[in-house]
């Protein structure tokens, strides 16, 4: 999918409607997917895992698994006016704990700050590099989705205090909580990863389109995009 930067930032501004809802889905039918499809999924990928998590035991002092609070779905956002006014102040989502193989430094954070990561990190470990490119580095989100974090295909949760300056900088934002978030999505298979508020204001259009058509049936041709995706090391997922 190629689109222009300026048409892309013009297309996404026509969708930003405090008054949008995504397509309505069957949330017992996606969840059994979601359900079914991490299960398998974890199940080819565990000796991929495992070897993954002896190499970073190995190669990088520190833990093997990197867990992150990120912000997820809004299940309050279609309420009462007054509902929204008195939770102003809320996260803009349910937090929830991210899954991740350790791929940086254990000293990449100074005090905790919240930093974007970028395209050739200098914090990223030898053996993160590989699992980073080859997004190993994700599988362990599965278990976010047997959990019910998140789906496989949404749009890719953020931390805290990013999402409160980025709901703050980028209009329409907020918008992505209205679905759970997924491990790869229409915004990761079309944008690289985030370099400025541009990239965000197109992942949001991306993420927008998403949810105006999501089902079982899209989910799995981002899925099946998301491979050659994988394979060549492009997008930002």
């Amino acid at each position: 999918m190629t689109v222009g930067r300026t048409d892309t930032l013009a297309h996404a501004r026509s969708f930003v409607d405090d008054e949008f809802e995504p397509r309505v889905r069957s949330e017992r039918a996606c969840r059994v997917f979601n359900v079914v499809v991490a299960l398998a999924m974890l199940l080819v990928a565990l000796p991929i895992m495992l070897v993954t998590a002896l190499v970073i035991r190995l190669t990088s002092p520190g833990p093997i698994f990197y867990m992150q609070t990120r912000v997820g779905i809004d299940r309050r956002w279609n309420r009462t006016r007054a509902v929204r006014e008195r939770r102003r102040e809320d996260l803009g989502g349910i937090p929830f704990t991210i899954y991740k193989f350790r791929s940086m430094r254990v000293d990449a954070e100074v005090n905790g700050q919240a930093v974007w990561a970028t395209q050739n990190d200098d914090r990223v470990t030898a053996i993160g590099k590989f699992i980073r490119k080859s997004r190993i580095d994700e599988l362990p989100q599965l278990l976010n989705v047997i959990k019910g974090d998140m789906n496989i295909v949404g749009p890719r949760p953020e931390r805290p205090s990013i999402f409160v300056r980025l709901r703050e900088q980028v209009e329409g934002y907020p918008l992505r909580q209205r679905v759970r978030p997924g491990i790869t999505g229409l915004a990761q298979i079309s944008n690289p990863y985030d370099r400025d508020l541009d990239d965000v204001r197109r992942k949001v259009h991306f993420d927008i389109e998403y949810m105006k058509r999501q089902g079982v049936l899209e989910d799995v041709r981002i899925m099946l995009k998301t491979v050659p995706v994988m394979l060549f090391r492009i997008g930002g997922w």
